[in-house]
């Protein structure tokens, strides 16, 4: 009789202890699973960034692609050079906007 009690109170202790660590394993399981839904969201938002910067990258792509088909007309050139150089032709008059 003794010897049930002794194996009875033993497997009480183990059921417990069992519990308590699948309790510890599930919360720790869930955890990383947020952390992971979290990194899933962050690289989703990243992937959506990166195409936007890529949509816009290929429409300059095509302009650049365009203008080069057309090739160096005058008019081209003096666009170049009116917004790199500063192109002005005599008799033109240049305001600058010192507000910025």
């Amino acid at each position: 009789m003794a010897r049930q009690k002794k194996q009875s109170r033993q497997r009480v202790r183990a059921s417990l202890f069992t519990k308590v660590l699948l309790v510890v394993l599930l919360v720790g399981i869930s955890w990383q699973l947020v952390r992971l839904h979290d990194q899933v969201e962050a690289a989703e938002a990243e992937k959506d960034r990166l195409e936007t910067q890529i949509q816009t990258q290929q429409q300059e792509n095509d302009a650049l692609a365009a203008d080069i088909a057309e090739g160096g007309t005058q008019e081209k050139m003096e666009e170049i050079a009116r917004e790199t150089l500063g192109l002005v032709y005599p008799g033109e008059r240049v305001f600058i906007d010192k507000s910025n």
